[in-house]
Parts: C-alpha cells; sequence; structure tokens
C-alpha cells in the first residue's frame, strides 16, 4: 500500500478548450513499505492526471517514477490504491493556482 508524504497540484491550461472539463497535474511524492512489489530504494512518486467537471471527477491517467534518478517505472496500483488515488486528487484539486 503506498502513502502519500507530499503534494504539488497544478492547473494545466487548455487554450483552445476543446477538451471538457477542468485539466489537473499532481505530483505525489509516496512512501512504500519494503515488503510492497512497488518498492524502489529511494522512494517513488506519482504523476496524475485529473479531470474535474461538473459531474464530478476522475483520474484521466498516473505515471510511476523513481524519485532519486526520474526513471518511469513501468507497474500499476492495485484497485484499492487507484481508489484512494481518485479520492485525493478530487478532495485537493482545488488547491492548485491558476
Amino acid at each position: 500500500m503506498i502513502e502519500i508524504e507530499a503534494y504539488t497540484v497544478e492547473k494545466i491550461k487548455d487554450p483552445f478548450g476543446i477538451l471538457a472539463g477542468e485539466r489537473y497535474e499532481f505530483k505525489l511524492d509516496t512512501e512504500v513499505a519494503e515488503d510492497d512489489d512497488l518498492y524502489v530504494e529511494g522512494g517513488l512518486y506519482l504523476r496524475v492526471i485529473y479531470r474535474a467537471d461538473g459531474d464530478g471527477g476522475r483520474v484521466v491517467k498516473y505515471e510511476l517514477y523513481e524519485r532519486l534518478t526520474d526513471k518511469y517505472v513501468d507497474a500499476e496500483l492495485e484497485d484499492e490504491e487507484e481508489q484512494m488515488l481518485e479520492a485525493f486528487c478530487g478532495a485537493h484539486f482545488s488547491e492548485a493556482e491558476e
């Protein structure tokens, strides 16, 4: 299971207004237990794209990276972790600066 230690969130500009809703980019520093398959010495961070509109919001995509090297990690979160991620982003996207 992952735990979020720190995060940043930025609103992504859509100058053409093509996409419905607003997009936000999160960078989430995480803590992963040593016995977890995702564990990497030095830690991981997630880059998350979150879409919010009148009907709510959802994670559009996420990527995992090694914190020290910025190397992409080809892995997926468990369903429970994805749900936690979506709830976290839904609770914090409004903190983004315009």
